[in-house]
């Protein structure tokens, strides 16, 4: 007579059997990619605005609008843009250009108590996607625009709080962002005049704030705090907006700025009128 196995044998290996064949057939959903590593030189949490935050102070002569270009980015398709107050405020015939020495008119809504400005336009480009995630002291930033009048980009890292008390026209106490300016364009040089309303982007493409002044001498540049900038653009952005952004480094930021200047969504404010 045969050997015959037990039963609780027979069972344990038609179950492995089955429990192979179900692992075989299991569906291979991959995981998405990981995020970029954080940058090394990040460090705490950026803190509220408090009243011993450094304050900086511009005096703004109350004279007659002088008009000059800036930059401006677009938030939304339906054409809504944003750019720094004071690029806009007193002109008459704002407008956005559109290459081949074309512009197209735009209307202004600016901010009561910061240095922001939203642009109205009859249709836009795709959007920059913009973030409302915490900020860390030395992270990285982009900006991405139209210094003296041409194309030009800088990088730089966050330093801080300070509050902007601004003095003369448009007095106001602004608190703002500080950052030390840590690389710009090949050749160029001098003032970053122009790049004033540009967008402050992290390292995922998405807008975090508005440039909106550079102190040369002590090579910082100051932009729009998450306390005004959030609700100078609250809603504009629709949940089913078609919002790509690109991961910037080191060593792309000039190509992505390019294309986003390519595709108009970093354009060239000017003033047709004073």
């Amino acid at each position: 007579m045969g050997f015959r196995p037990p039963d609780w044998l027979i069972y344990s290996a038609v179950l492995g059997a089955l429990l192979i064949a179900s692992l075989n057939r299991r569906e291979n959903a991959d995981a998405p990619p990981a995020p970029p590593p954080p940058d090394p030189v990040e460090g705490a949490l950026l803190g509220p605005v408090t009243p011993f935050d450094p304050a900086v102070t511009v005096n703004a002569p109350d004279i007659p609008f002088q008009p000059s270009s800036g930059t401006a980015f677009s938030i939304a398709r339906e054409g809504t843009w944003v750019t720094a107050r004071h690029v806009v405020e007193g002109c008459r015939k704002p407008a956005i250009m559109v290459g081949g020495g074309r512009a197209v008119a735009a209307d202004v809504r600016l901010a009561p108590r910061a240095d922001i400005a939203v642009l109205l336009t009859a249709g836009g480009p795709s959007a920059i996607p913009v973030s409302g995630d915490d900020l860390r002291e030395g992270q990285r930033a982009f900006h991405p625009g139209y210094p003296q009048a041409r194309a030009g980009e800088v990088t730089s890292r966050l330093l801080g709080r300070e509050t902007l008390k601004v003095r003369g026209r448009g007095a106001r106490d602004e608190p703002v962002l500080a950052w030390a300016e840590v690389g710009r364009t090949a050749r160029l040089g001098g003032t970053l005049a122009g790049l004033s309303g540009a967008p402050v982007l992290d390292r995922q493409g998405r807008a975090i704030g508005v440039t909106i002044a550079e102190s040369p001498r002590r090579g910082r540049i100051y932009t729009t705090a998450p306390e005004t900038f959030a609700p100078a653009i609250r809603g504009i952005q629709k949940a089913d907006e078609p919002l790509t952004g690109r991961i910037i480094t080191v060593d792309n930021y000039g190509l992505v700025a390019d294309d986003l200047r390519r595709e108009l969504r970093v354009a060239q404010v000017v003033c047709l009128s004073a």
